[in-house]
Parts: C-alpha cells; structure tokens; sequence
C-alpha cells in the first residue's frame, strides 16, 4: 500500500516554537505510516527532522531579490505536483493577503490543514474577515493549538472546519533515564529571544523587586534572537549584571531546565509554549503569567506551577520568593509537575494527527 504523501510547509526550522513544533510533527507521521516532505521557506534548521527536507531559500539563491519571492512560489508548485504530495499541512505565518491567495491556489491540488499557533490573529488572518472566510474556506481544516484560539476563531469567523490539537513535548528516552540532577537556584527562560512577545521588561522588573538574589537566586536567559543587546541593556539599566545572565541558544537544553529551580514565562501572547510542556515533563515546575493563551490549558495553579495575572511585576516577584520560600508548596509542584502533561507525550498527540489525516 502506498504511503499518502505530506508536505509540511514551515517558516524554518530554526529556534521558535513553531518551528520546533515542525521538527516534531515530521517525526510523529513517519511513524505514523505518512511520507514526510519538510518544505522550509528561509535557510535556518536548528532542530532535527525525520523525511525528506526542500529548503526553498537555498533553491533560489542565485534569483536576484526582486524575483525571489516568486521564485520560491514556482519551486514550491513544481515540488508538491513532481512529489505528488497529497496533504499539505501550513504552519508559516500567513500576515500577507496578496502572497497567501498566490499561495491557496499553488496548493490546488492537494489537501490543506493550517495550523493557528498564535493568539495573534494579525500573524494568521486578514484584517478583513471576508478574506478570511475566502483563504480558508476550502481548507480541510484549521488546527488551532489552544481551546483559546480556537474559542476565539469560532466567534470572530464562525468557521466550521475548526479543532484543537495541542503542541506535544518530546524527550528522548536517555534524558528520562539520567540520574536526576542537583537543584540549582536558579530561574530559567529558554526560547526566542523577542522582547516584543515574551516581554522582558516584565521579567526583569519582576526579578528586580522580588530581590531574591539576596538569597542566592540567578536568572538565565537562554535562546536567541534579535533583542539581546536590548535585553542585556535593560539587565544594567536595573543593575542586575551579577545576577542575570544570558547564554546561548541550545538545541536541547534538557540538563538546564532538570537543574533549574523553576522555568519562568512572561509573554504578551502565546499559542500553546512548548517551553512550558517540555520544562513539566523534565519534573521543573513552572511560573508564567496568565496571557492568551496557552498558559492556563497547561498550569494548574498551586499543582504544577503558579499562574500570575499578567503586567503585574509585583504578584510575579511574590510568585517568585513563594518558591523560594516555601518549600512545601514548591515540592508539591514539582512532585505533579512530570504526571500533569503526560497526556501530551509525542505518542499521544501522535495519534490525533493520524486520525485527523486519515479522515476521508
């Protein structure tokens, strides 16, 4: 029986969520029975894949710059009709109307479901919901990554072609097998490094009233991204360059979220944060504010982690000195933190996407 063939279509597969998401989704339809057709708009591969991988940024490198952008549309046509890709499942961005109706129609012949990782619908929709009822009306279906988004899509479009599938975590089997590693004090952020969209000036502001450095406490901030020197910038302007630091991206930061004391998380605006998953599923508790959206569908508050209102530096630093204070409630958190994302392993989120893919 031949394999139905997928393209997975992602902005890269370089250091967001999103794109650590598209890594992932390649490894969970090989092994559910799916060819897998990675199709990356820029030339950026951080994160490991399983299949085949079409990188359109390399392909149309020798096109001067005015003509790339079509060009990439034309290797994208030709590579989905010469594979004869059956399913194509679009992650990117879709902010440009002009470029996602050229898009809609390369992807004519084959099956489309677009994933919505964002509660920022300006990355997903048109300003005008008549466009958007036009670019995603024949779609197969709209994979949205939260309750939230999908909550918020069904009242702004009325669509029907809606569901919810979550971001699963995956860790591999040896990290699950060390022995476990000493706690250190230390907070840890791991992800892009935007202050736009994860809000450092909050997390910085909050590490500075809480003073709990005074008791020994670091914050590390590990990723990348283009607002380091501004980060680095507000860490003086605070006079916290002995107590914060910032490393790094890593592809698998397992040992420093398993030492960390606990993860933290200041978004404006989230999907679903594979930071959040990944850091329970390692038995590190969590702190996050509670913005839309994603937080509050993993966080059980004073269970696994402590969920924080949202711009209020104040509650975040007493959130902060709660774990470091109180040891009770702090092991509780860590004790559920592994069992309370469980049911979003790679084998069970898995399963959702063959289901729905396999839907006639």
């Amino acid at each position: 029986m031949n394999k139905k063939k997928v393209a997975i279509v992602s902005f890269s597969l370089g250091k967001g969520g999103a794109e650590r998401f598209a890594g992932l989704l390649t490894f969970m339809l090989e092994k559910s029975d799916f060819e897998v057709h990675s199709i990356i708009v820029n030339d950026d591969v951080d994160y490991k894949y399983d299949g085949f991988l079409f990188n359109l940024e390399k392909e149309s490198a020798n096109s001067l710059s005015f003509f790339k952008k079509l060009r990439k549309g034309k290797l994208l046509r030709n590579y989905l009709v010469q594979n004869k890709i059956d399913i194509v499942i679009d992650g990117r961005p879709r902010n440009h109307l002009i470029r996602e109706l050229i898009t809609k129609f390369i992807y004519r012949d084959s099956k489309v479901y677009y994933i919505v990782h964002s509660y920022n619908f300006g990355d997903y929709f048109p300003s005008s919901k008549f466009w958007s009822k036009i670019l995603y009306k024949n779609a197969a279906a709209l994979v949205c990554v939260s309750k939230a988004i999908e909550e918020k899509a069904k009242q702004l479009f009325e669509f029907k072609n809606l569901l919810t599938i979550y971001n699963p975590f995956f860790i591999a089997d040896e990290e699950f097998k060390k022995e476990a590693l000493a706690t250190q004090q230390v907070i840890l952020y791991f992800g892009r490094l935007d202050d736009k969209v994860k809000n450092f000036t909050l997390m910085l502001d909050a590490f500075s009233q809480s003073k709990i450095y005074e008791k020994g406490y670091l914050l590390h901030l590990m990723g990348a991204g283009d607002d380091v020197a501004l980060i680095q910038k507000k860490i003086a302007a605070l006079n916290l360059k002995d107590y914060v630091e910032v490393f790094p991206f890593k592809q698998n930061p397992c040992d420093e979220v398993s030492k960390a004391k606990f993860t933290i998380l200041t978004s404006q605006y989230e999907g679903f944060p594979l930071s959040i998953v990944e850091s329970l599923a390692l038995g590190t508790p969590v702190i996050a504010v509670d913005c839309n959206s994603g937080p509050k569908e993993i966080i059980q508050n004073e269970c696994n982690g402590l969920l924080v209102e949202n711009h209020n530096p104040k509650a975040l630093a007493e959130a902060m000195n709660r774990f470091a204070d109180d040891s009770e409630l702090y092991n509780f958190c860590k004790k559920n933190a592994a069992e309370s994302v469980q049911h979003l392993s790679l084998k069970n989120i898995s399963e959702q996407w063959k289901s729905l893919l396999n839907r006639q």
